[in-house]
């Protein structure tokens, strides 16, 4: 029998897109508060690229490399964010799996290559490999090059939460197509865009969408940059090991 979409009528809502970041057009953003009236789970950046965004449980956030993981303000902006309520599923148990074969497991409980799913892992990673960007400054720079700059850090056997979005191949340059991943430990210690991953055991869920809601930026700097999306490799070099793309499992580095 095919799977139905979990929650008929709900939403992914993201706001602005991929393709604006990659040419350093991320001025302004989504106040947290919104982001918050909006959805219970998600991801997406700190102003100005300045660190990595996990919404989990209600709660935003920020992982920075100027302190340990801490709650942002409902002031404070998201240049990209992607959001969605996370509905009450059932887990499937998910043991040692490398990056490769997690994303494989999450594929293989997708409704459909054409919906858009939220993805949720909690549980114990063996390891995890994490990126945060530094805060950028006029004039902004391209994601690129930013990403260039990044600080990475690798944790062993800590549990936390795997925070994502799997997106249809189509899609690509308007969000990241294929698995993108946050990550978040329990103790709210590390966490992180993740580049790489060992499974060691946990409960994965996987909600379909059928609605696809976007916002756009309306300030100066992204209404004068026009877009163009070209090739795709731009993407997977910045987003790293676990956005490599929708057909295939992602792989690391």
């Amino acid at each position: 029998m095919t799977r139905r979409p979990s929650e008929p009528g709900a939403a992914v809502t993201q706001f602005a897109v991929l393709d604006a970041l990659l040419a350093g057009a991320y001025e302004s953003g989504l106040p947290v508060a919104e982001a918050r009236s909006i959805g219970d789970f998600g991801l997406g950046c700190v102003d100005h690229l300045g660190g990595e965004v996990v919404i989990l449980d209600g709660a935003v956030i920020e992982c920075t490399l100027d302190s340990p993981p801490v709650a942002m303000d409902d002031d404070e902006i998201l240049p990209f964010a992607i959001v969605c309520r996370f509905p009450d599923l059932a887990p499937v148990s998910v043991n040692e799996r490398d990056l490769a074969g997690f994303a494989a497991s999450v594929e293989g409980a997708l409704t459909s290559r054409n919906l858009f799913h939220a993805v949720r892992f909690d549980g114990v990673l063996s390891e995890v490999r994490v990126r945060i960007t530094a805060r950028q400054h006029h004039p902004l720079p391209m994601l690129a090059e930013v990403t260039s700059h990044q600080v990475e850090t690798v944790e062993k056997a800590v549990r936390g939460t795997l925070v994502g979005f799997w997106t249809p191949a189509i899609y690509q340059g308007i969000a990241v197509a294929g698995l993108h991943l946050h990550f978040l430990s329990d103790d709210r210690g590390f966490g992180g865009h993740v580049l790489d991953l060992a499974v060691d055991a946990g409960d994965l869920r996987v909600a379909a969408f059928a609605r696809f809601d976007l916002r756009l930026p309306t300030d100066e700097l992204f209404l004068r940059t026009e877009l163009t999306h070209a090739e795709d490799h731009r993407i997977v070099a910045v987003e790293g090991g676990a956005t490599a793309g929708a057909e295939t499992p992602p792989s690391s580095g």
